[in-house]
């Protein structure tokens, strides 16, 4: 009896009771599964019900426009559409380099393993913190030690728009930063976990070949596990848009729009948090429309992360 034929019939004579574990346990994942997709469609429903007023009476001009004025009626989001955008693509700007060089630090053994232990520990305390403590923090902490800094920066480049304004305390750039220190520990786990998992025949391969240590990392290794790297960059990118607690007690919640960096700005996060619990009548449905407009971009950041690691994972 060929092996093909001994499978089918010992397949044949299973007992029912074990079939029927096996197509239980399947309805259940697929039931358990489809859950996730109908809270996220609930979700999207409900958000953009409840913001069909405002897209009715302020449309396009909704996001292009920043006078948010509850007494005139007046809303426009374009201030905290920007300043999401802006905080989290420059605290990725900081973050990946810093994380993926702490991932290779971690795994390529440049450093004793004690070292390497400790430094992994560290990381992940790290992701432990709680966000208002990191926001205390950088009240306290960051900001003062940075703002010398931010001060030389707007003496010596304020002819740029992005360094127009002096620093007066919380702002747009002490935000990136607690941004950046939030999302390093997601970069530096996942771009570990997708070096670990490079084969180790290709690494010695690439030392066959009598390439170096860093001509192998950077010519093998690295384009090997790429596709993970950037899936945990694009999960970090996410991260960022949707922090909270911590940006809404450092970037100073102002609506007034400002192309610099060292002014006081504001996010969609931040301002559902401040101005929800006070909020009535067309500004709940204005708030509304700002957080389906964050939903919408989370939404475009995983579409094209999913499109993104599947073009690299084909490459590489």
């Amino acid at each position: 009896m060929s092996p093909d034929t001994e499978e089918q019939y010992l397949l044949r004579r299973r007992p029912a009771s074990e079939k029927l574990v096996d197509v239980g346990f399947k309805n259940l994942a697929i039931a358990l599964a489809s859950m996730v997709a109908i809270v996220l469609f609930a979700i999207l429903v409900v958000v953009f019900w409840g913001s069909l007023d405002s897209m009715g009476r302020y449309g396009w001009k909704f996001l292009v426009t920043s006078n948010w004025n509850p007494v005139d009626d007046e809303y426009g989001a374009f201030t905290a559409i920007y300043g999401t955008i802006v905080t989290s693509l420059l605290s990725l700007a900081i973050a990946v380099p810093l994380g993926v060089g702490t991932a290779v630090f971690i795994t390529e053994n440049i450093i004793p393993r004690r070292i390497r232990d400790v430094i992994g520990v560290m990381v992940e305390l790290l992701a432990a913190i709680l966000s208002v403590v990191l926001g205390l923090w950088a009240i306290f902490v960051l900001e003062p030690f940075i703002r010398p800094f931010l001060n030389w920066l707007n003496q010596a480049f304020g002819w740029l728009p992005i360094f127009s304004s002096a620093p007066m305390g919380p702002g747009m750039a002490p935000a990136i930063l607690i941004l950046a220190v939030m999302i390093l520990p997601i970069i530096t786990a996942i771009a570990r976990d997708s070096l670990n998992q490079v084969p180790i025949k290709l690494r010695q391969a690439a030392y066959g070949v009598g390439t170096t240590r860093w001509g192998a990392i950077l010519n093998v290794i690295l384009p090997a596990a790429v596709s993970g790297i950037v899936g945990g960059v694009m999960l970090a990118l996410g991260r960022a848009m949707g922090e909270t607690m911590a940006v809404t007690m450092i970037i100073g919640n102002s609506n007034n729009f400002s192309w610099s960096l060292l002014a006081p700005g504001n996010t969609i996060a931040a301002m559902l948090a401040n101005q929800f619990g006070e909020a009535d009548g067309s500004q709940v449905s204005s708030l509304m429309y700002a957080a389906f407009v964050l939903i919408v971009l989370t939404l475009a950041v995983n579409v094209f992360a999913q499109w993104l690691v599947k073009r690299l994972s084909l490459k590489y």
